[in-house]
């Protein structure tokens, strides 16, 4: 009869790889609100066919060994081609409909000479505190929409 020892570390290690492929899981996803003078970057959803046309922002789900800020970082070279500095979090934890993901939307602003480019969006818009209401945004995206605006604000002073 063979008897196999089991270290705490075995059993930590075991438990993270459970812990790891659990549905039941959350999964964090991260946003950035991209301040330039005043005015925050948002940017429309062109797939899935259920969301195209609605307006977001850039960012997208954490990796396993990442960081929420690099994930951050990573996202917005993937899909707008720039590089961001990542700030304060603005809002808090939104639950995502389907109740598995939290969003977290951090504050950050363009540290290189690049532009935001439309890489994977179907439009790209500046908008002021004035103009938050001007598209429909992502029900997520509602909540720090509304928390944005005082920063907006205080961002042209």
């Amino acid at each position: 009869m063979h008897i196999e020892r089991t270290t705490d570390r075995d059993r930590e290690a075991t438990a993270d790889h459970l812990h790891h492929h659990d549905h039941g899981r959350l999964r964090i996803i991260v946003g950035a609100a991209i301040i330039t003078k005043g005015r925050v970057l948002a940017c429309e959803r062109s797939e899935p066919p259920e969301v195209a046309g609605r307006w977001e922002f850039p960012g997208g789900k954490v990796e396993r060994g990442e960081s929420e800020v690099e994930a951050l970082i990573r996202e917005c070279e993937e899909e707008l081609g720039v590089r961001v500095e990542v700030g304060e979090r603005v809002g808090g934890d939104v639950r995502l409909a389907h109740g598995r993901a939290i969003l977290k939307v951090y504050a950050a602003r363009l540290t290189g000479p690049e532009q935001p480019q439309p890489l994977e969006h179907g439009e790209l818009r500046w908008l002021s505190a004035d103009e938050l209401d001007s598209v429909v945004w992502l029900p997520a995206d509602a909540p720090i929409v509304a928390a944005l605006d005082p920063i907006l604000r205080a961002d042209l002073g």
